[in-house]
């Protein structure tokens, strides 16, 4: 016979229709995930995370984890607060809004930033009372001892 219906060994279904397919498809699930694998893979390359600033290298670094808001200075003098754009002169005030208690600041300058915008930002956060804390990296020392 060309047709065969099973029932599971049950007898008696209520129309004797064939009993329904219980698999799961799993195709249409493997495809997707398949396209989101690589739409991620292409992207992963182009996002770019944080500011890319190069703080002078020194001898001695206090090492420090206290949660204090963070000002950056590129190379070129842009000002941020916590990776956002900031102007100098409402930077006491968004800090004494963004965080209530704070007392001293990080400022972390890239290496080649000239003083000015550097002494700007110094003397802003100095007259508003904070305690400016710079931000340094420690000078690797096996590269010093193969000078």
């Amino acid at each position: 016979m060309a047709f065969s219906f099973s029932d599971g060994g049950r007898r008696g279904r209520r129309f004797g229709g064939p009993a329904a397919m219980s698999d799961i498809n799993v195709v249409p699930l493997v495809d997707v995930v398949l396209v989101l694998l690589v739409i991620f893979m292409i992207t992963a390359n182009v996002m770019e995370f944080g500011l890319d600033i190069q703080v002078p290298q020194v001898r001695r670094v206090q090492n420090t984890a206290q949660d204090l808001p963070v000002v950056s200075i590129t190379k070129n003098g842009e000002s941020f607060l916590n990776d956002k754009p900031i102007n100098i002169h409402v930077l006491a005030d968004a800090i004494r809004q963004r965080f209530h208690n704070a007392t001293a600041v990080y400022v972390r300058a890239d290496k080649e930033t000239p003083w000015d915008p550097i002494a700007q930002i110094v003397a802003e956060l100095g007259e508003a009372k904070f305690e400016v804390k710079m931000v340094t990296a420690p000078i690797d020392q096996a590269a010093r001892q193969r000078r």
